[in-house]
């Protein structure tokens, strides 16, 4: 599945408005990330796996200052950058990301 979030395609499995999808769902599951494969936003590593029809790749740290996260609840892009540094939290809308996503840096970015 393709939903529309905030004017940018984001792909996975059962999804909401603000990118939560099937498989995390929690009120600040509310990022998309870019797969360096596809250059496609997914709500996680798992839809990609659900969805694309080829093997996941992480974005390399020379791709670190390109935009790569989407905020799905006001639609700011960050790279990783700012991601990595934001605190849990979208600095444009304050709203909080999951801190769990940063234990599973390795599934969507090269090591820092």
């Amino acid at each position: 599945m393709t939903r529309d979030v905030h004017g940018l395609p984001v792909r996975g499995v059962d999804l909401d408005p603000a990118t939560r999808c099937a498989h995390y769902h929690d009120e600040t599951d509310v990022v998309a990330i870019r797969a360096a494969c596809c250059d496609a936003y997914y709500a996680c590593h798992a839809c990609h796996a659900a969805v694309a029809d080829h093997t996941h790749e992480v974005i390399p740290t020379a791709e670190f200052d390109s935009a790569a996260v989407l905020c799905g609840a006001c639609g700011h892009r960050l790279t990783v950058r700012e991601y990595a540094d934001c605190e849990d939290a979208c600095p444009a809308c304050g709203h909080e990301f999951n801190p769990g996503c940063k234990r599973h840096w390795t599934r969507y970015f090269a090591p820092p």
